[in-house]
């Protein structure tokens, strides 16, 4: 083997330092895979602010939608959403049956229901974000200034990652 195919070989296989005995990647990745878990540590602390009314995931984001997008038909959330209609159905009526939301004819279409978020569904999406930006609030307000500006400044970089 060439000495150029051998060193193409070996800078494409990972890097592994030992630190205190513990063999992990170059430093760059842990502090990759430490940022992701404390982003994941906060968003689901501040997701069990909120859990009180245990909705799931998916029953949120369907909620969401319809405050945000208006009426939609099973078909239309199952797109939006990325599921089967079928699925969709399932989620619609555990929240039906929880007065989240309600059916209403379609304006054009006899055959199709829309679903629409109740004022009792809105009250709840109301209640879920004040209390994770409550808990939010409270735990930003014990870091010292220092601690805040640095913690605003790194959700700006991270609206740019995302944006």
């Amino acid at each position: 083997m060439r000495s150029g195919n051998i060193q193409a070989k070996l800078a494409s296989l990972p890097v592994f330092m030992v630190y205190d005995g513990v063999v992990s990647r170059k430093p760059s990745e842990l502090a990759v895979i430490d940022f992701t878990q404390a982003i994941g540590q906060l968003v689901r602390r501040v997701r069990a602010a909120a859990a009180s009314h245990e909705l799931s995931l998916t029953e949120l984001a369907v909620m969401a939608r319809l405050a945000n997008d208006g009426s939609a038909t099973i078909a239309e959330l199952a797109r939006a959403e990325s599921m089967k209609p079928q699925s969709m159905g399932t989620t619609v009526a555990a929240l039906e049956e929880r007065g989240m939301v309600e059916r209403r004819p379609h304006p054009t279409d006899g055959r199709q229901m829309n679903i629409e978020l109740t004022a009792q569904g809105a009250a709840v999406r109301k209640n879920s974000r004040d209390a994770k930006r409550t808990w939010l609030a409270q735990a930003i307000a014990e870091l010292d200034e220092e601690e805040q500006e640095t913690l605003f400044r790194a959700g700006e970089i991270i609206r740019r990652l995302v944006g």
